[in-house]
């Protein structure tokens, strides 16, 4: 049973960098400001009360964990361990830098519940990280990712295609590496232009040109591809949109509400696209969960198929796994997957 995730935002809190692209107040819609013990419990106990039986998992998202004093890390921590004992939480789960993670840190956490340490990779090409001013190189980054599953923890690694002095190819590689690694999830965040940020000054001045919305949905469909072929989950493509993240503050980049719709929508229309000859009649069944990104936003992907002559009906087969779709016409019945049955170039990019 999946967990309810209890988030606390702790906004650049820790973190001895600025990079390009930061602006993690925006970023959260949080201030920064670290919870209080008692705001910690009220909130834990406010999400219990309607998850029902789901287990709660305790997450601090924004900042660098690790890098906060050791004694504000254990602060945070310390009112969680009576409710891990007794079984209210589940496991806790903290978001860091690559180059501020070592054994003895991973097991002192692990000792205090933490079960998942998610990693702000964004790339593993040193150029790229240079250019965006994170601090640190690739080689920390694949160091974390080994530190943190020699110590039984998961880890995840968010990607960042799109930074200065990136490409396709780099974004690609870098993917690739993380899987390689061991990385047991990622997130994928194609790079943005947020008000206020050195990318920002960049962009403006003419330094810097990002990716359009376009290209950006045509290399997440071709990463979350390659990961799907991997087994990895991507657990998440693009920001999240709330109520410090709209379009005051996003300059230019790669940035939608739903871009992960429109990435997964744009793999199931290529998918049907190849495999339904024009001028077909079919019905297309999928997992329940995936009927809108199979029906596409504003139903594009029946609009697309019907300028092809196809009419297409969507149906719900709760049988097939997420990524599969059954295609029946009056002939035949067959059944695809986004994971094996088509590929993409990065020349197509």
């Amino acid at each position: 049973m999946k967990a309810v995730t209890v988030p606390f935002f702790i906004s650049h809190q820790g973190c001895p960098h600025t990079c390009v692209f930061c602006d993690q107040r925006t970023i959260s819609g949080a201030s920064g400001v670290l919870p209080a013990s008692e705001d910690i419990l009220a909130r834990i106990e406010l999400w219990r009360a309607t998850s029902g039986s789901r287990p709660l998992e305790v997450a601090f998202f924004g900042g660098s964990f690790t890098a906060l004093p050791k004694a504000i890390q254990a602060e945070l921590l310390l009112p969680l361990q009576p409710l891990l004992n007794n079984g209210t939480l589940d496991s806790v789960r903290i978001s860091t830098r690559p180059d501020y993670i070592d054994a003895g840190h991973v097991e002192w956490l692990s000792n205090r519940g933490v079960r998942t340490i998610e990693l702000g990779v964004q790339s593993l090409d040193d150029t790229v990280l240079a250019s965006s001013g994170r601090g640190h190189s690739a080689a920390a980054s694949l160091n974390a990712i080994d530190c943190i599953k020699n110590n039984g923890v998961n880890v995840g690694a968010q990607l960042m295609p799109g930074l200065p002095g990136d490409t396709p190819v780099t974004s690609l590689h870098s993917l690739e590496q993380v899987i390689a690694a061991g990385a047991d999830f990622l997130r994928i965040y194609p790079t943005v232009v947020l008000a206020g940020t050195e990318l920002a000054r960049r962009y403006g001045a003419g330094e810097f040109a990002p990716l359009s919305l376009e290209r950006g949905i045509s290399l997440c469909t071709l990463l979350l591809q390659r990961a799907m072929q991997a087994d990895v989950p991507v657990i998440r493509i693009g920001l999240q949109a709330d109520c410090g993240l709209d379009v005051d503050h996003v300059l230019a980049g790669c940035w939608h509400p739903s871009l992960g719709q429109l990435v997964r929508s744009k793999l199931y229309a290529d998918l049907l696209c190849r495999y339904i000859p024009p001028g077909k009649c079919v019905t297309v069944s999928c997992h329940p969960a995936r009927v809108s990104d199979v029906v596409g936003m504003k139903r594009n992907n029946l609009l697309t198929l019907a300028g092809r002559g196809v009419q297409m009906q969507v149906i719900q087969d709760a049988t097939l796994k997420k990524e599969e779709l059954k295609v029946t016409t009056e002939d035949t019945c067959t059944i695809y997957s986004i994971s094996k049955d088509i590929t993409y170039s990065i020349h197509e990019v």
